[in-house]
């Protein structure tokens, strides 16, 4: 969220910034609806103040005129919310800026690639989709999936169910004993406050789970990440600076209607309404936050290297950023069915956009001030099975376990 008094005075600094972020900014809507509600404000404070002079006065003829100055206030106050709510479903729909080194571009067709990392395999036979893979013995079923849930779900079975926790394992204790995150259980319903603290309301609620519950004051929501509920641990709150950086990780289930999507990456367990996902959070001071952001992203590169799977880093361009990051890069890994690289990670520093939203602050040495908050994807399990399954084949359908997960897979060799 961003601040409105800067946003008045730099208001065609940010017309441009948007436009890289292909938001076309209606300043004259905004700005008319700004001045209403200033005015409505000034007015209110007038009457308060002739009022609070009337309530010094013995004068009996005074206090019927402070009762009929109440009565206006009390419009004015009415008038002034509904005004603010029109601002602010403005101010709520504007994204982050985007920082000054991210390239600007519409779409993924300015990204720029940084780096590729490791050997694709050549394989000297026909190579099969994690889909035909897991055709073996049915493990993994999506035709049972749909008589359960319905399409874009699925259910893994036996030996692939195993690899599923034997992966989510493995990531968090790489994170948690190499990396020092601390390990968090969060719920996986949380409520709408929560949802616009991280961004994800009001303008992506089309693409959000909500669940409907009797008598509740609140609306809740299954959660699309477990970022939304890492990052609103520290929602109103003022924090210690000695005690930043905070990093977090959990492994949750993920829940996306992927509204936009349809026809979009509909077989197999590329795109997905329900996923599990190993989530790393920090909270730091908002100029260390490139600095954590080049540490995240290398602690999601450590997993792909230890399973020696290739992929490739490349950083977003403002257009294809998503809402409340100022600068993404995503980790592609290489698919060989597909023969490309997919995105299996996002690492994004957001600044103090989020913060603002959640009212998370920190004591500097010049007072209270924003946090700075980052995410990122360390990793995305369904994606990283796909990766896994795919590179580690035989001819005859079997997968090979990488030598870093047979401890978790009861010491199995291939499966």
């Amino acid at each position: 969220m961003h601040n409105l008094k800067d946003l008045r005075k730099n208001l065609d600094t940010y017309v441009k910034s948007f436009k890289d972020r292909n938001v076309n900014f209606n300043t004259e809507d905004f700005k008319k609806k700004d001045s209403f509600n200033r005015d409505l404000i000034n007015k209110k404070e007038k009457l308060e103040q002739e009022k609070k002079i009337l309530s010094k006065s013995k004068d009996k003829k005074n206090f019927e005129k402070s009762k009929k100055i109440s009565l206006e206030i009390k419009d004015l106050i009415e008038r002034q919310s509904n005004s603010q709510k029109d601002l602010d479903k403005i101010i709520f729909s504007l994204p982050n800026l985007a920082h000054y080194d991210v390239p600007v571009g519409t779409d993924e067709k300015s990204n720029k690639l940084i780096k590729k990392e490791g050997n694709i395999k050549n394989f000297p036979y026909k190579i099969k989709s994690h889909i035909e893979l897991g055709k073996k013995n049915n493990n993994i079923d999506f035709d049972t999936s749909i008589k359960l849930s319905g399409s874009r779900f699925v259910v893994l079975k036996d030996k692939f169910a195993l690899l599923e926790r034997a992966l989510i394992n493995f990531m968090l204790d790489t994170h948690i004993n190499e990396f020092k995150y601390t390990e968090i259980s969060p719920p996986l319903i949380v409520n709408e406050d929560v949802m616009f603290g991280t961004g994800q309301l009001p303008k992506f609620e089309e693409d959000q789970f909500e669940i409907k519950f009797e008598n509740s004051d609140q609306r809740k929501f299954l959660i699309p990440t477990a970022e939304v509920a890492l990052t609103n641990l520290v929602r109103g709150s003022i924090i210690d600076k000695r005690f930043l950086p905070i990093r977090f990780v959990a492994a949750t289930p993920c829940f996306r209607k992927e509204a936009g999507s349809y026809g979009k990456d509909t077989k197999g367990m590329i795109r997905q309404h329900q996923f599990y996902k190993v989530e790393l959070v920090s909270i730091v001071q908002p100029d260390k936050c490139l600095e954590e952001l080049e540490r995240k992203l290398s602690c999601a590169e450590s997993i792909l290297k230890k399973l020696e799977i290739p992929y490739q880093v490349v950083l977003l361009s403002s257009g294809d950023m998503g809402f409340s990051a100022e600068k993404t890069y995503d980790i592609e890994a290489w698919i060989p069915s597909e023969k490309k690289y997919r995105e299996i990670s996002s690492c994004s520093s957001c600044g103090s956009f989020q913060a603002r939203r959640m009212g998370a602050k920190y004591k500097s040495d010049s007072g209270n001030e924003y946090v700075g908050t980052l995410n990122g994807s360390g990793l995305a399990v369904g994606r990283l099975m796909i990766a896994l399954l795919e590179n580690n084949q035989n001819e005859d359908g079997s997968i090979n376990i990488p030598n870093v997960l047979k401890k978790y897979m009861n010491n199995l060799e291939k499966i």
